[in-house]
């Protein structure tokens, strides 16, 4: 059975090609890194990290050579957990992104055909209808009882219609058909839609550290500052009785590192690969394993209303009846015209 086309002849393959070389693809791509390396710079950077190692390394200096190995091994198992969550996750959300990329329906060539929304190009006339979601922002010029659910954008979880001839021709990727058909000339994919300038813009948004993180690192600061401090000066003080360089500091370094709390970095970023090992296990994917203390931390929850609490309906539960002064439970009945 042939669909019909309204008289719409669509792009040519090679117009399609032409516009694809031109524009892109539509796919939403933001900065380019190397997942691997950004995660082991990430995990490098931590004050605690860098904690364990400093104190790694006067151990193996000051000859205990066995507790050097124990806190280098503890990086170590720390730093594969972490990755390997990292790599877990970043896997789970790039197979869930290609699950969810949906299909859209276009006119080629005087055809109607489905295909990868990926594949959409600048001027290709897309069709959308009731319960689809739109894959890039367009131009209605042609529609029949259309209205769109914009609240990915928005926020308002009202329908807005929309038409060819109205100031609200207009249609955006993300968003979702309400009610009726549409036909509409792309004129924007990929980064350029106004949901992909959206995300692009959240790029430029520091990660912010928990507050259980901003307390340890500020202890542990406090403590290093304490460290180096005695190590100063018994270093001084020894090398004044006693003028033995190497001595001295041997003896100022073995006092600082018994001030030093390596064992609390340790057993926190243990506790935090622990804790999102096991919101894997669940089926949730963990970006960062900070999150698991963020949401233990967590003791009110602000959403809006509307969609998320609510269904933006109202029913029918219960009638007065005037004449007998009575109130009549009718929830999850069913009325028709006999009844009525």
């Amino acid at each position: 059975m042939e669909i019909n086309t309204f008289g719409f002849n669509g792009l040519s393959d090679i117009q399609v090609m032409a516009s694809r070389e031109k524009y892109g693809a539509n796919v939403l791509s933001y900065k380019k890194e190397n997942p691997f390396l950004d995660a082991l710079k990430k995990i490098i950077k931590e004050p605690m990290v860098i904690l364990l190692l400093a104190a790694a390394l006067i151990y193996f200096l000051t000859g205990k050579t066995g507790d050097g190995i124990f806190l280098s091994l503890a990086v170590l198992i720390v730093a594969a957990i972490s990755l390997y969550q990292d790599s877990r996750s970043r896997n789970a959300l790039e197979k869930l992104k290609d699950f969810s990329q949906p299909k859209c329906s276009v006119i080629r060539n005087g055809m109607v055909m489905d295909i990868n929304s990926g594949d959409l190009v600048i001027g290709d006339y897309l069709i959308v209808e009731e319960g689809k979601s739109i894959t890039a922002d367009a131009v209605i010029v042609h529609s029949n009882d259309f209205s769109v659910n914009e609240s990915v954008l928005t926020g308002e979880s009202l329908a807005v219609y929309k038409d060819s001839s109205s100031d609200e021709n207009l249609i955006f990727h993300g968003t979702t058909v309400a009610s009726g058909l549409a036909i509409a000339t792309v004129q924007a994919i990929g980064n350029k839609t106004r949901l992909g300038r959206i995300g692009k813009s959240l790029e430029s948004i520091k990660e912010e550290k928990t507050p259980l993180e901003l307390q340890i690192n500020n202890f542990v600061k406090k403590m290093v500052m304490v460290g180096g401090m005695v190590f100063l000066a018994v270093w001084l003080i020894n090398y004044l009785r006693f003028p033995h360089i190497l001595d001295s500091l041997i003896k100022a370094l073995t006092l600082a590192m018994s001030i030093l709390p390596e064992e609390i970095p340790v057993a926190f970023t243990t506790f935090m690969a622990l804790g999102a090992w096991r919101m894997m296990k669940m089926g949730i994917v963990v970006k960062q394993m900070k999150t698991v203390e963020t949401l233990g931390s967590a003791s009110v929850i602000c959403t809006d209303k509307t969609g998320t609490l609510t269904e933006n309906r109202m029913s029918l539960t219960k009638i007065y009846a005037l004449q007998t002064n009575q109130i009549s439970n009718v929830e999850g009945h069913v009325f028709d015209s006999a009844t009525q």
